[in-house]
């Protein structure tokens, strides 16, 4: 394992979703991008004068092109690695309110902005310096987690469909692509639905009700007929006979080849459907016991403290049946069943973890619907991530002091999972303020890399044993540059030079000539 060099940092700081720079925000008007490469700096971006905090948001574009900054009175984008493009939006939001989120849409020339107290939904075009839409009540405006689910955009064709609620009644309207006119909309059969997910190939738009009025989850094809509806486990197990009485839906997740979609609720249980048909095919029942054998590899922590140094933090396989530990008794109000369900990006595995045992981290195998692993911690799991591109490779963050700095890695083929010790490497050996840890997103033929960053340094790990020039941050050429010391031309951005976009001249989708594909056409 190899550690680069520490690099300053600030509590906004980022790697692109390449893997080839790192974007570091220090307040108030500069941005440092270093590429990844030599870990050099590439470009400086500079916002405007009149720029002023609190930073609400600091976001990388999907193509790793453009970055956002986001403030109470404005929104600047600007391109990453040169000065070819910026662009401001000024006032997003009603005077006296500030924005519950704001982030990329479907595209790098898109922004979408939701307000406080729920007022509106809006979208703007970076192409058109003098439009944008915007869309009355989207239903989730308080928090970021919730907040995402009120929204979803479809694969390819990059429709939003969106969740509003207006006198007490849920709608979902689809708007296209690029203008955000209105296409369809409807009321659902829902009292109080709770999010809304396109498929990942775009074939099904999938809505659930609150776990508060049980289990219902509506299927709709792609232009908005309803295919069906499930209303829970047709013939529920001896311990699921009283599903009916207790919570519902709480997570719903697709595998990314999209056929299969887990459906978890209050209970140990996790639903598995064939998206196929949308049928309910398998169930993933959480042991309260753990009996290890060849096919399944329980893995348990163990933490040596040391008189002088760190603590060392090893995993011993178990050959004993175990028990998972139960969440200690506390004032939490979150309701039991799944906190986590995460299939990995080749539709290989599944992580869960349970509210009961938030210590646990179970793995099952997502083609033969079987556990294959579990992974059991001293500490409660805060965080589970697969990496983007190497196949069942999950990074898991715990919680608690004992765990600053301290991350774990996964793979079928390790003896345990592998910490990954970034304290030590900073100054003073701990981190400070509030830390996060990702993947380095790079190819697939690039060595599994971390990213790691506090409120005053940044640095990157690889995971594998390499040369110095082999490593991701290894001396190389300066990639904004070509043959001969000449600077290297960036593909031109096709968006409008840099203006002002304000609040004055917003446009309200309407319908339009555009349709999305009608499943029953055949029948007309």
């Amino acid at each position: 394992m190899h550690f680069s060099k520490t690099i300053k940092s600030s509590s906004h700081c980022l790697p692109s979703p390449n893997g080839a720079y790192v974007a570091t925000l220090f307040f108030p008007a500069v941005v440092n991008v270093r590429a990844v490469r030599g870990l050099e700096v590439v470009h400086v971006v500079k916002l405007a004068q009149d720029f002023s905090g609190p930073v609400l948001g600091f976001q990388w574009s999907p193509s790793s092109r453009l970055l956002l900054v986001a403030g109470v009175e404005q929104i600047q984008v600007c391109s990453a690695l040169d000065s070819s493009f910026s662009a401001t939006i000024r006032n997003p939001v009603a005077a006296g309110t500030k924005p519950t989120y704001v982030g990329f849409g479907a595209s790098d020339a898109e922004i979408c902005v939701i307000s406080s107290f729920g007022l509106k939904f809006a979208v703007f075009n970076l192409t058109s310096s003098n439009k944008a839409t915007e869309i009355a009540s989207p239903k989730f405006s308080s928090s970021s987690t919730t907040v995402s689910n009120g929204f979803s955009f479809r694969s390819g064709s990059h429709h939003l469909a969106l969740l509003t609620r207006t006198a007490g009644k849920d709608m979902i309207s689809i708007h296209d692509f690029p203008a955000r006119q209105l296409q369809r909309s409807w009321a659902p059969d829902t009292v109080d639905a709770q999010g809304l997910i396109w498929s990942p190939e775009g074939r099904w738009l999938v809505v659930w009700e609150s776990p508060a009025l049980g289990h219902k989850v509506i299927f709709y094809t792609a232009d908005g007929h309803m295919f069906k509806t499930w209303l829970g486990p047709a013939n529920p197990s001896p311990e699921d006979k009283d599903y009916s009485l207790g919570a519902g839906v709480k997570l719903v997740q697709f595998s990314a080849d999209a056929r299969r979609l887990a459906i978890g609720d209050c209970s140990k249980s996790i639903r598995m459907f064939n998206m196929a048909s949308a049928t309910e095919a398998w169930r993933l029942q959480h042991p309260n016991s753990l009996v290890p054998k060849d096919t399944l590899q329980v893995w348990q922590e163990r933490i040596v403290v040391a008189q002088a140094g760190p603590s060392v933090h090893t995993f011993i396989r178990t050959s004993q049946p175990i028990s998972p530990a139960p969440r200690p008794q506390d004032n939490s109000e979150s309701l039991p069943g799944c906190a986590n369900i995460l299939f990995d990006p080749f539709s290989n595995l599944l992580a869960t973890r349970l509210e009961d045992c938030p210590s646990t981290v179970w793995i099952w195998d997502a083609q033969l619907i079987e556990l294959r692993a579990v992974l059991l911690f001293h500490g409660n799991v805060s965080s589970l991530s697969w990496h983007p591109s190497i196949s069942e490779t999950l990074l898991v963050r715990c919680e608690g002091e004992q765990y600053s700095g301290l991350v774990f890695v996964w793979d079928p083929l390790s003896e345990g999972p592998r910490s990954v010790d970034f304290a030590q490497q900073l100054p003073g050996a701990k981190t400070v303020g509030r830390w996060r840890a990702l993947w380095l997103g790079l190819h697939e033929e690039s060595p599994a890399s971390l990213f790691l960053s506090d409120s005053q340094n940044y640095m990157l790990a690889s995971l594998a044993e390499l040369d110095e020039t082999s490593l991701p941050w290894g001396e190389q050429e300066n990639p904004r540059h070509a043959e001969g010391g000449a600077m290297r031309e960036e593909s031109p951005l096709e968006l409008v030079p840099a203006t002002d976009v304000g609040m004055e001249a917003l446009g309200v989708g309407e319908d339009d000539d555009s349709e999305l594909e009608d499943t029953f056409i055949h029948k007309r």
